[in-house]
């Protein structure tokens, strides 16, 4: 009896073994509900290692487990899901250099029991393709583009138009990741949600389901989304710059400049935690910087833009031919 009490508290462990990692990694001190989540749900990407997956890998996993061709509505247990879940570690493994090797068990054991936390809390031991493959499509690594391409395949009818019925069924199961890291009060999921989102009365395409979710601002209830990608590109920018509030003298990630303060810069744990310090104050409106630019490249653009020799703005995504783009026939863009 001791023994078998013995496995149960380990196998509860297990389980909640991510959960308590990213507890301890104090995300609760960030002051916005966006960053927040999107830092919450970076970590679980990087320390599942879905990060080192990308959408295409995912596609092919999903293909070679015979997924393509069921309905979503169809129910995989947790056993097939494991094997999923081993499948598309153990061919990463394949793809990785010896010395950059991941532990496959390990990644399998966090992926799992995040999942299970966060799409069967019921304990049926059970969940829905439509719901294994929105979650790992978006929690997995590469261009947030593609992503949304592949998205868009799965929720489009046979001539490429968007089906409201299914897009509200992929906000319902996407929407639980916020949930799952304590943060639904923000981002889970309302009948509103696809109202706000699309015009009922139009027909949505991909070119313009792309216009929408790419946006800038994107939809609030997605808004983490694209910042989560964000994350993971400034993870390493290094900004040559003193800040304002903590006097360190460079900052990694985010930078933040107030549009009111001349020269006051933060960093972003500052930014995140809410300090501030003389006159400057939290509500002053502050923009977010991904890359340094020096004096003087800035006054070499400002030259070249007065005198009308900068490119025009490029827009937030390719326009690609309105046709139905069914999910097996996507392939790397050449």
């Amino acid at each position: 009896m001791i023994e078998e009490g013995s496995k149960s508290s380990k196998s509860m462990v297990e389980k909640r073994q991510l959960f308590m990692e990213m507890r301890a990694q104090n995300f609760d001190v960030i002051r916005l509900s966006t960053y927040r989540t999107a830092c919450k749900l970076r970590f679980v990407q990087k320390r599942c290692n879905l990060h080192l997956v990308d959408v295409w890998n995912m596609i092919e996993a999903f293909r070679d487990n015979g997924l393509s061709t069921l309905d979503h509505n169809a129910e995989i247990n947790v056993s097939r899901l494991e094997t999923i879940l081993s499948s598309i570690f153990y061919q990463l493994n394949k793809r990785l250099p010896t010395t950059h090797q991941i532990n496959v068990e390990q990644s399998i054991g966090l992926l799992l029991n995040f999942i299970v936390a966060t799409y069967d809390s019921e304990g049926h031991g059970k969940l829905t393709v439509f719901a294994m493959k929105a979650m790992l499509a978006t929690m997995c690594g590469g261009k947030i583009l593609d992503k949304l391409r592949y998205i868009f395949s799965q929720i489009s009818d046979s001539n490429g138009v968007m089906v409201y019925a299914k897009f509200d069924q992929f906000l319902r199961e996407v929407l639980k990741l916020p949930t799952a890291v304590f943060e639904g009060p923000s981002f889970g999921y309302t009948e509103h949600s696809v109202r706000t989102c699309f015009p009922q009365q139009k027909k949505i395409l991909l070119n313009t389901f792309l216009d929408v979710l790419m946006a800038d601002p994107p939809p609030q209830y997605l808004v983490w989304l694209p910042l989560m990608h964000r994350l993971a590109n400034v993870e390493n920018v290094f900004h040559p710059v003193e800040c304002s509030y903590c006097r360190s003298e460079s900052m990694m990630g985010f930078r933040y400049r107030c549009q009111q303060c001349h020269g006051y810069q933060l960093c972003q744990s500052c930014f995140w935690r809410g300090h501030a310090s003389g006159p400057h104050s939290n509500q002053h409106q502050m923009k977010e910087h991904s890359s340094w630019k020096s004096p003087a490249k800035k006054l070499s653009h400002a030259i070249s833009k007065s005198l009308g020799c900068m490119p025009m703005g490029e827009p937030p995504h390719p326009v690609f031919p309105e046709a139905a783009e069914r999910p097996q026939d996507l392939a790397h863009p050449t």
